[in-house]
């Protein structure tokens, strides 16, 4: 398999973060490269890895259109183009969100009848597998055709990632009912109920999305990026209180005994043990992390990547979208 091309500069850690990532995954014995600067090795171990030159950085807070046409010596441009010119399998950074998509976008190219690309992110649900949330964040405005590809981009993500064979698929609105929603969900409902290649149960409301009666959830990006935060947040503040109670003296005793019983718990809340999103529609494995992640999110989704790239998610959606 053709290495994983991690952008090194890419993240509030970098380098350090997504180097350790990638050298806990060649470890693993999965092949990766670096993209970054030319003096990489001597600002941090690179453990020998192979390196991409990048001589440019896009930074989180730069525009990502304007900075991706700028900085075309940019890690991200330069591992976007190394899937696209065959070096690479796929990429992952944890840079610039914007920047990624549009590096992806432009470098790599939509998958031919895609009409936009979507950010599916796996939404933990404990004791059972995560739901993807569809999109989170690359759409803010939508159409009713762009949610039904969003179903079946996001059925097939499902597919390969989890196993799951036949992925149940919810449109997010304030209803179950069919007719809840404003006109852009009606419209949706309309066309999902017949659509190809998905199994659609209908609406879902929020309280769904962390529950295991939907596998795949689709929405806007704008309303799909509120949910995600919101739940991040939430689970956020949850652990935060439960391990400020713990920390008292007198419960410490039952906090220990609780403790082995739990951390599987915090492990499947933990957004880092899913390794980041996956931006679906563009031609190439591109995975999306979190600005604040560490190495072991880095080498999950590096993982990730692999996963999608053995498992044919590009050809799986281009096959179902052009049925």
């Amino acid at each position: 398999m053709l290495p994983v091309a991690v952008d090194a500069m890419g993240g509030d850690h970098a380098p350090d973060a997504p180097v350790a990532g990638a050298r806990l995954a060649a470890e693993r014995g999965i092949p990766v490269v670096l993209v970054g600067p030319s003096d990489l090795a001597e600002r941090v171990d690179t453990g020998g890895l192979p390196l991409i030159e990048a001589a440019e950085v896009i930074e989180m807070d730069d525009d990502p259109a304007s900075a991706v046409r700028r900085k075309k010596d940019s890690t991200l441009v330069r591992a976007a183009e190394a899937v696209r010119d065959g070096a690479a399998s796929a990429m992952i950074s944890a840079g610039n969100t914007g920047a990624t998509m549009a590096s992806a976008l432009l470098r790599m190219g939509r998958i031919r009848g895609v009409s936009r690309p979507a950010i599916a992110t796996p939404i933990p649900v404990p004791g059972s597998t995560p739901t993807v949330l569809l999109d989170a964040g690359a759409n803010a405005e939508v159409q009713p055709d762009w949610l039904v590809q969003f179903a079946q981009m996001g059925a097939v993500y499902s597919r390969d990632r989890f196993g799951i064979e036949q992925p149940r698929v919810g449109l997010l609105s304030i209803g179950e009912e069919p007719g809840k929603g404003d006109t852009l969900r009606k419209d949706t409902f309309e066309l999902l109920v017949d659509a190809p290649g998905i199994s659609f149960i209908g609406n879902v409301e929020g309280r769904d999305v962390m529950s295991d009666r939907v596998d795949v959830v689709v929405t806007d990006g704008f309303t799909g990026n509120v949910v995600l935060k919101t739940l991040e947040g939430g689970m956020k503040a949850v652990v935060a209180a439960l391990l400020d109670a713990f920390s008292a003296d007198e419960y410490r005793t039952h906090a220990e005994a609780l403790m082995p019983a739990l951390l599987p718990l915090y492990t499947s809340l933990d957004p880092e043990t899913y390794g980041g999103a996956v931006l679906l529609g563009v031609d190439g494995v591109c995975v999306i992390s979190h600005g604040s992640s560490s190495p072991t999110a880095i080498v999950n989704g590096i993982v990730v990547a692999r996963e999608m790239v053995e498992a044919g998610l590009i050809d799986e959606i281009r096959t179902t979208v052009a049925a």
